[in-house]
C-alpha cells in the first residue's frame, strides 16, 4: 500500500467538499464546549463552509487556554469530556493541561509514521519523554498504529540506549534532531553496531547538515510538526519537499497578531483547527511560522504543504526541543537583583543547539547565576556576564542566531 488511506489522494473538489462538511461539524460540536460557546455564541455553523468564513472567526491563544486552565482546571471548558474519560491527562510547560487517549491514534501521527516507512517489522526506539509531557506517548501511538513494537527509551542513561539499541536491534528512531547524534556518538565510543535504518524526527529544527550526517550512515531521517494541543499538524514524505498537511486538521497562515490570512508563500503565523470531537480547538494560533507551498507533494499526496517551522511568531525560542519564553527570561533577572538585563542566545554548534545567557550585571561569577538559569530556563547554558548598558537596545530578549534554510 502506497498511502495510509484514500484522505491522502483526494482530488481538490472532493477536499473542498469534505472540507465545508467538516467545517460546519466540528464548530457545531465546539459550540457544546463551554468556553468555546462563549466564544462562537453568535456563529451559525450552517455558515461556516469556506476557509474563508472560517478566517472570520476569533483566534485562540495559548495565553487564553492558560488562563481559562487555572479558572476552571484542568481543560478549561474546552470540552464536554470529564477528565476521568480520558485515557491521558498530559502537562505542558504553563502549566496548560491536555487530554489524551490509547485508542484510535489519538494524536493522528500514525500518518506520519506510514509516511516514514515504518511498519510491523520495525522495533521504533522511542527518546521522547513519556513523564508529564505527551510526546513519548504521540509517538507510541503512531507505532501502534503502524503495528511497530516500541523501546520506550525516553531520554539519558545514552550508554544505556546504546547498549539496548544494539542487544535489541532496534530498527528505527523517534526523538528530537540531535539527541539521535549523541546516541550514534556514544554507540561509537562503545563499539556496538546499530541497526537503525530510519529516524523520526520532532521538537526542534532538522537542519540539512545534520539529516546529511544521518544519510552518510545509512539512517533516512524524516520529520513532522505536531503539538500537544492539536496533534500532528503537517509531515515529511520520502519527496522531502515541504510538509504535508494531516488530514485532521485545517491550517491557515495568518498575519503575526491578527486572525488575517496572508498570501500563498508568505510567511505569517501558523493557525490550526482540529477535528477533532473530543477537545475541538478552533483556530488555535500556535506563533509558530511558516508558510505555504504552491502544488502539491511529487509522492502523490495532494493535501496542502507548507515549508515547515521557520521560528516564532513572538520572541519564543525552542532549544534543544524545549520551549524559552521572554517571560522566562524576565523571571531569571528578577531573581537577582544586581542583574538588570538579561539575553538568551540559541545557535548551533558541532550538530547541536547551544544556548549562551548573557546577563548584564556587576557580578564577577557566573557560577553564581547557572542554578538560576537551569531553573528558570529549564535548560543549561553557557552564561556569560557583561557590562551594565552594553547589550543591544532593540527590545530582544531572545536571539535566535540558528539557520533555517
Amino acid at each position: 500500500m502506497t498511502y495510509y488511506d484514500e484522505l491522502e489522494t483526494r482530488s481538490a473538489d472532493e477536499r473542498e467538499d469534505s472540507l465545508a462538511r467538516d467545517l460546519a461539524r466540528a464548530i457545531a460540536n465546539a459550540q457544546t464546549a463551554p468556553a468555546l460557546a462563549r466564544a462562537l455564541r453568535d456563529v451559525d455553523p450552517a455558515e461556516i463552509r469556506s476557509r474563508a468564513d472560517l478566517a472570520r472567526l476569533p483566534l485562540i491563544r495559548k495565553a487564553e487556554l492558560s488562563e481559562a486552565q487555572k479558572k476552571k482546571p484542568p481543560f478549561g471548558g474546552y470540552t464536554t469530556r470529564h477528565p476521568h474519560e480520558f485515557n491521558h491527562i498530559f502537562q505542558s510547560p504553563g502549566p496548560i493541561y491536555e487530554p489524551g487517549r490509547v485508542e484510535g491514534d489519538w494524536f493522528r501521527l500514525g500518518r506520519f509514521a506510514f509516511a516514514a516507512g515504518l511498519g510491523s517489522s520495525d522495533i521504533l526506539h522511542n527518546c521522547f519523554g513519556y513523564h508529564l509531557t505527551p510526546a513519548g506517548m504521540m509517538f507510541e501511538s503512531a507505532a501502534r498504529a503502524v503495528g511497530a513494537a516500541v523501546l520506550p527509551a525516553g531520554t539519558g542513561q545514552t550508554e544505556l540506549q546504546g547498549r539496548a539499541a544494539a542487544d535489541i536491534g532496534t530498527t528505527a528512531y523517534a526523538g528530537t534532531p540531535d539527541y539521535l547524534k549523541v546516541i550514534l556518538d556514544r554507540a561509537d565510543e562503545m563499539g556496538v553496531e546499530l541497526s537503525l535504518a530510519r529516524a523520526l524526527v520532532s521538537g526542534g529544527a532538522l537542519f540539512p547538515s545534520l539529516r546529511k550526517t544521518y544519510m552518510d550512515r545509512g539512517i533516512q531521517t524524516l520529520q513532522c510538526y505536531a503539538t500537544a494541543d492539536v496533534g500532528l499538524i503537517a509531515y515529511e514524505s520520502p519527496a522531502m519537499e515541504g510538509m504535508i498537511v494531516d488530514e485532521g486538521v485545517i491550517v491557515e497562515i495568518v498575519r503575526p497578531g491578527t486572525g488575517d490570512p496572508v498570501p500563498e508563500g508568505e510567511v505569517g503565523e501558523v493557525v490550526v483547527t482540529t477535528l477533532n470531537p473530543d477537545y475541538p480547538l478552533i483556530r488555535f494560533a500556535t506563533g509558530d511560522m511558516s508558510a505555504v507551498l504552491p502544488g502539491e507533494s511529487p509522492c502523490g499526496r495532494t493535501n496542502m504543504r507548507i515549508k515547515g517551522w521557520m521560528g516564532r511568531a513572538d520572541q519564543t525560542a525552542k532549544i534543544k526541543g524545549m520551549f524559552v519564553r521572554p517571560e522566562q527570561v524576565a523571571q531569571l533577572v528578577a531573581r537577582h537583583p544586581e542583574v538588570s538585563r538579561a539575553r538568551v542566545v540559541a545557535d548551533r554548534a558541532d550538530e547541536m543547539d547551544v544556548m549562551l545567557v548573557q546577563l548584564e550585571t556587576t557580578g564577577q561569577n557566573p557560577a553564581v547565576y547557572e542554578a538560576s538559569v537551569l531553573d528558570a530556563l529549564k535548560l543549561k547554558g553557557r552564561v556569560e556576564l557583561v557590562a551594565p548598558g552594553s547589550l543591544p537596545n532593540d527590545g530582544l530578549v531572545i536571539e535566535d542566531r540558528r539557520q533555517y534554510d
